[in-house]
């Protein structure tokens, strides 16, 4: 094998590091305004480490005292990951056939690039006959509501991103067992998804992602805490004369934990995924 020459290697390191600082440093700046006393925040020049580092806001916004920050912040906590949740389960579920029928059935291919054609519309084109549906269906303020209007948005993405999953795999491979006498679900559940687990491991995280970081619609559609996710919860911190940034910055960085943690587990997926299933030989 050819060997680099060390100064490409350590171009190359060098690279990295950049790289990591550029994304690494912003989320370090929003833990360290977190613990960071309010006089620190406004000092100038500003200090870029606490003299002594607070932890009283986690404690705050982590309580459960009845008409507290902290119960509204676990409040839409709990709701961002209900509605998220259920609006990846339902994208998953529907983008599975719907992405296997299109990859095998090139002939109504023309279907799913009119639903993505949707993306072009703005949301706020949509705001108004989603509202009414809602309001139709009596689902505003509801997180079963919001989850609906979600599922609107994951489908078509999910659906495509599953159905380039689909096109990888031969159709050989689903033709030899059925000749084998496996039957269509019997194939898909041994064979197919198996293959398509990395696929379907990707489409769900970004999902998941997409649901817990939309802002435009939950803003519209919620107005307490019965419903109320935590993008918007972190807007009303926001929403004072008197901001305190510490608290905001805070908010984040607990907001970021959970797709960290299910980033961390679907990677798990993904790994397991491309040694999962088999062909038979």
């Amino acid at each position: 094998m050819e060997r680099q020459s060390p100064l490409f290697t350590c171009f190359i390191y060098v690279c990295a590091i950049l790289l990591a600082a550029v994304i690494l440093a912003p989320i370090a700046w929003l833990f360290i305004m977190s613990i960071s006393p309010a006089a620190d925040l406004a000092a100038k020049p500003l200090r870029w480490w606490p003299q002594t580092a607070d932890f009283s806001r986690y404690r705050l916004l982590l309580s459960t005292l009845e008409n507290s920050e902290g119960a509204a912040f676990t409040s839409s906590l709990r709701n961002s990951i209900e509605v998220a949740g259920m609006a990846t389960i339902a994208a998953i579920a529907l983008a599975i056939p719907a992405g296997w029928a299109v990859s095998r059935t090139p002939s109504v291919g023309w279907s799913l690039s009119m639903v993505i054609a949707t993306y072009m519309l703005p949301p706020v084109a949509l705001a108004v006959p989603l509202y009414m549906g809602l309001a139709h269906l009596g689902m505003l303020n509801n997180v079963f509501g919001l989850a609906l209007v979600y599922l609107t948005i994951l489908a078509p993405f999910t659906t495509w991103l599953m159905k380039s999953g689909f096109d990888s795999i031969p159709k050989e491979i689903e033709a030899a067992a059925m000749i084998d006498g496996a039957g269509l679900f019997q194939t898909l559940k041994i064979i197919t998804l198996p293959l398509a687990m990395p696929v379907m491991a990707t489409s769900a995280l970004f999902a998941f992602l997409l649901a817990w970081d939309e802002f435009f619609y939950a803003l519209l559609f919620t107005s307490d805490q019965r419903a109320k996710t935590l993008t918007v919860a972190i807007a009303d911190l926001a929403g004072g004369r008197v901001s305190d940034y510490g608290l905001i910055a805070t908010a984040g960085v607990l907001a970021a934990l959970p797709p960290v943690l299910i980033g961390l587990v679907m990677q798990r997926a993904l790994i397991s995924g491309l040694t999962n299933g088999g062909v038979k030989g």
